[in-house]
């Protein structure tokens, strides 16, 4: 995992984020849809959609971090969750996309406050 190139997918940029969190002793959660019979694919959830992609748990620290392409847009719902949870004390927010990559590595970092 030596660098992560702008052109990447959300999907593969996630998978390296997610590698990167759980080498560094990142707890992860991530839900991920599953495709049904129809050939569609859903998220079967409860409550307000936008949720960011990864919860990123390493005691003391909480992390939600929302993944974007380098082109890819962020939903209202996504930006409803972001702002949201901006607003609570220790929680740390994030909108990350490939070329964030050393920004990244910092954060999720185990010498990073």
């Amino acid at each position: 995992m030596h660098g992560v190139l702008p052109h990447l997918s959300e999907a593969e940029f996630q998978t390296q984020v997610i590698q990167l969190a759980r080498l560094l002793g990142w707890r992860v959660y991530h839900s991920r849809p599953a495709q049904y019979s129809d050939g569609h694919w859903h998220t079967p959830l409860q409550g307000d959609a936008g949720l960011p992609d990864l919860i990123l748990l390493r005691p003391p620290r909480l992390v939600f971090a929302e993944l974007k392409s380098e082109k890819g847009r962020v939903s209202k719902e996504q930006q409803a969750w972001l702002d949201a949870l901006r607003a609570c004390n220790g929680v740390e927010v994030y909108l990350w996309r490939p070329s964030d990559w050393a920004s990244i590595v910092a954060t999720l970092s185990p010498d990073t406050p």
